[in-house]
């Protein structure tokens, strides 16, 4: 993960399962403006590939994927 990556928003999703931390994340991503960072955290193992596979489908960009005290973390840029 890039150290310099500064978030806008934390989305703590470790507490869901599939489809949760993907929805979160959506609805998450509505509140941001165009350019902001949203770093998630889920402890759903699907998470590291369902969430950048919704990222690629509505253009929103992955800046950086990996792990952090046990829980998948994943950085995204929302896009115009």
């Amino acid at each position: 993960m890039d150290p310099a990556v500064q978030p806008d928003r934390l989305l703590d999703a470790r507490s869901f399962t599939c489809p949760m931390p993907v929805l979160k994340t959506s609805k998450e991503m509505t509140r941001l403006e165009p350019g902001e960072v949203l770093k998630v955290l889920a402890s759903d193992r699907g998470a590291s590939s369902d969430i950048p596979a919704w990222a690629q489908m509505t253009g929103h960009e992955v800046l950086s994927q990996g792990e952090e005290d046990g829980a998948v973390v994943i950085y995204i840029r929302k896009t115009a």
